[in-house]
């Protein structure tokens, strides 16, 4: 997966020097940021029945750097962004889930034209921390999405019953739900049920669990009207979906199994009723034989969507 690979199938420009103008940007004016933000061109809107893609790319900043058997596949910020350039030049892309110095640098990059925003909130869960589910809000605010000009803010919500940090990263979610909502800004809320695990975090992935966790994380804040759900597919999708009358989108994880498989099982949850559509990141990102435009098409071709014209017609 080195960008060798990746530069075989796209083009890439593998000059260690191509993202330099960043730093100089950053260094004498800082402001281009807010600039950029400011005259983007936005999404042209969220349809019923328009099944979106969003690309996620917020895992370095909880130190969640590895993919598969890669430990550091997500290290090198050059090749991180490249990857992303090509995934968001699909124009069946239609937006990026992002932390803030990633969302800044696509900014910069010029990207980020008529995608979704989505930024990432709570970052302080770092992987492998003594005190993970302390997950407190280190990234974008509501305050700071709102002048990005974003579509909304992301929380990743890990509910481990045996933890008393647990209530505390449940109480930060509602109030960032509603700080999100006073500002008409999606919240989109990623649950899991979780427990500590020789050491490590481990999400539940039954689907038992999974319906618990979307019960407990909808319920959070004092409206629900812009609360979104972004959750793992896993066996019997039909009964999560039936958790829930909010727009869903499916998360992708670290990849585990074939390509082919992952791939058809996106395929099978995304004609479910209420899944709004894909926010992956790593899989597509990152696939075994590095084609990453080719992996982005392929799930593209997944999505239960009309063409646009027929949408915008209201056909």
């Amino acid at each position: 997966m080195s960008l060798d690979t990746v530069a075989g199938h796209a083009g890439v420009n593998d000059d260690p020097r191509r993202y330099e103008h960043l730093g100089r940007i950053r260094l004498e004016d800082p402001e281009a940021v807010a600039r950029a933000a400011a005259t983007r061109r936005p999404h042209p809107g969220l349809k019923h029945g328009v099944q979106n893609f969003i690309v996620a790319a917020d895992h370095p900043a909880r130190g969640a750097v590895s993919v598969g058997s890669e430990p550091m596949a997500m290290a090198d910020r050059r090749d991180l962004l490249d990857r992303l350039q090509i995934a968001l030049a699909n124009p069946a892309v239609d937006g990026i889930l992002a932390s803030p110095d990633i969302m800044d640098d696509l900014l910069l990059l010029g990207a980020l034209e008529g995608k979704l925003v989505f930024g990432s909130m709570n970052r302080g869960g770092l992987a492998g921390l003594v005190n993970e589910f302390d997950d407190r809000f280190t990234g974008h605010t509501a305050a700071a999405l709102e002048a990005l000009g974003a579509n909304g803010g992301k929380m990743l919500t890990r509910i481990c019953l045996g933890d008393p940090d647990t209530v505390a990263t449940l109480e930060a979610t509602a109030k960032a739900i509603d700080s999100l909502a006073e500002r008409k800004l999606i919240a989109m809320v990623e649950p899991f049920l979780s427990v500590w695990a020789t050491g490590r975090v481990r999400n539940d992935l039954t689907a038992d669990a999974v319906i618990k966790s979307v019960g407990i994380a909808e319920g959070l804040g004092s409206t629900s009207a812009y609360t979104w759900m972004k959750l793992p597919v896993v066996s019997e999708m039909e009964r999560v979906m039936a958790a829930t009358t909010l727009p869903t989108v499916l998360l992708g994880g670290d990849p585990t199994g074939s390509q082919d498989e992952i791939f058809a099982s996106w395929s099978d949850a995304l004609a479910l009723p209420g899944v709004q559509g894909l926010t992956v990141g790593r899989t597509l990102l990152y696939p075994a034989d590095g084609n990453v435009a080719g992996a982005v098409a392929t799930a593209a071709s997944l999505l239960r969507t009309p063409t646009r014209s027929a949408a915008d017609d209201g056909e």
